[in-house]
């Protein structure tokens, strides 16, 4: 048996022994709850190989059912990124999930890495006051990776996906459930995979928004095809061809400006700024802009104002001077995942300008990055008995619907492919979808799971293009 293995079973053996009753958590608050919650913790070996060894604690949070009828299978949140806090984005998951919380405790466990599992946060990166350029990136990503390799946790290779999800199962372990409801988010669906492959009979059943293969390079690969629609969406809206007309040509024109110095006003200080915006610099703002439709419908104007000049509409829509919010990503945790996963093989050659600036920049961040080992396994699907919905939008920039029909046809006769042509990275803000899922996971059999009726998906609209208030003539000041 291989050492890894034997090791993972000591460890799963000796929680058990333990016994399965429920953890002691205690009563806590977290921003975004008015209410006390229960916060647990569980201390996990930071190498899976060495059990006796060095040691972190797992942090989670559990909002508890309080009805008397109340169901044994949790409803664990696995968050995005990788870096996102699941207990930051507690108040998000409740939001979607909630309804499920009158029956079942719902579970947000800070994976380590993030939060207050040995974070691995790069403040020089999150801290967006200023739009950084290549080489000030560069700069910090080093200095970060010098500052985390010096913590007591500093192992960097041992934050890998699939040493990960060992600590999930310990914290399921911990609280004394049997099997377990899981909603992954973006990367939080390929823990969500990995769990279901190395922990197949904890699951009763699992929910992908926005899927995330376990093969999957550097998520850019659509981004040109998102922009593309949207170009082609505009210029069959009469008001919005109008408005913005040859919207394809002005943003090529616009790309082609480049490098030139811009003066703008910062979004949160209001303090003039003076940057040398350079191509990649613009083709990373709209990258990011393209998630979420309602902030690409805003993209027609802003391609425009930059083209004449005016860049304010496209920095503020880009989130490029925002604060770390809830949702923000721990960077060490993140590049740690990815240079171990996404950058395992050589990246293909970049197909369009967004795939080859994202590739370069991982490329570079990874080049010194420490690796961790990642079992040829992991990379593998098998055939899934517990009930898997997967939910893939049609304008989603990086994890497209071919990605969920390919794991869908891998997991099997139980998994559900469900599509949206209007949406874009993350289907679960919206409320059929949300609607959806909760009767997915309340059905009493996993066939009437795997039936739930999914039609009011289809009513859900492609955001028209924003167009700016005009004034009215003879309007009085």
């Amino acid at each position: 048996m291989p050492r890894h293995v034997f090791s993972q079973l000591l460890s799963l053996t000796a929680l058990l022994a333990a016994g399965g009753a429920q953890a002691a958590t205690s009563a806590c608050r977290v921003p975004d709850f008015p209410q006390e919650v229960q916060c647990g913790v569980v201390s996990r070996p930071l190498n899976p190989d060495q059990p006796a060894g060095k040691k972190i604690d797992v942090h989670y949070v559990v909002l508890p059912s309080q009805d008397k009828n109340k169901l044994p299978d949790a409803v664990f949140l696995l968050a995005g990124g990788p870096g996102q806090s699941a207990v930051q984005v507690a108040g998000f998951g409740q939001a979607v999930l909630g309804r499920l919380n009158k029956r079942r405790d719902l579970v947000f466990v800070d994976q380590r890495g993030t939060g207050r599992s040995a974070s691995l946060s790069c403040p020089e990166l999150e801290a967006r006051d200023e739009v950084l350029d290549e080489v000030q990136t560069e700069r910090r990503t080093e200095a970060c990776l010098k500052r985390l390799q010096s913590l007591p946790h500093g192992e960097l290779g041992m934050y890998t996906t699939s040493i990960a999800v060992q600590d999930l199962e310990a914290v399921r372990l911990a609280q004394g459930y049997n099997k377990i409801n899981l909603a992954g988010a973006s990367y939080g669906t390929r823990v969500g995979l990995e769990y279901l492959r190395q922990f197949p009979g904890s699951v009763r059943r699992l929910v992908l928004d926005g899927v995330v293969p376990p093969d999957m390079g550097i998520q850019s690969a659509d981004a040109q095809a998102a922009l593309d629609g949207l170009f082609a969406d505009c210029a069959k809206q009469e008001r919005c061809n109008q408005a913005y007309p040859q919207l394809a040509q002005r943003w090529q024109h616009l790309l082609n400006s480049l490098p030139k110095q811009v003066t703008l006003t910062h979004p949160r200080t209001a303090a003039t700024m003076k940057l040398d915006l350079s191509r990649d610099q613009v083709l990373g703002m709209v990258h990011r802009t393209l998630y979420t439709p309602a902030l690409t419908a805003g993209l027609p104007y802003a391609i425009s104002q930059a083209d004449q000049g005016n860049f304010q509409a496209l920095v503020g829509l880009s989130g490029s001077t925002n604060l770390p919010g809830p949702a923000a990503i721990n960077y060490g945790m993140h590049y740690s995942v990815w240079c171990s996963e996404a950058l395992a093989k050589p990246l293909p050659a970049a197909r369009n300008e967004f795939e080859k600036l994202m590739n370069g920049m991982y490329e570079k961040a990874c080049k010194n990055w420490p690796r961790g080992k990642v079992p040829e396994a992991f990379y593998q699907i098998p055939v899934t008995a517990a009930p898997v919905m997967l939910l893939s939008g049609g304008i989603d920039p990086v994890t497209p619907i071919r990605n969920g029909a390919a794991v869908a046809q891998a997991l099997g006769a139980n998994a559900r492919h469900i599509t949206v042509d209007n949406a874009g990275h993350g289907l679960l803000a919206h409320s059929c979808v949300r609607d959806v899922v909760v009767r997915f996971f309340s059905a009493k059999e996993d066939k009437e799971a795997l039936a739930t009726d999914s039609s009011c998906v289809r009513q859900i609209p492609r955001p028209l293009a924003w167009m700016p208030v005009q004034e009215k003539k003879g309007a009085q000041p």
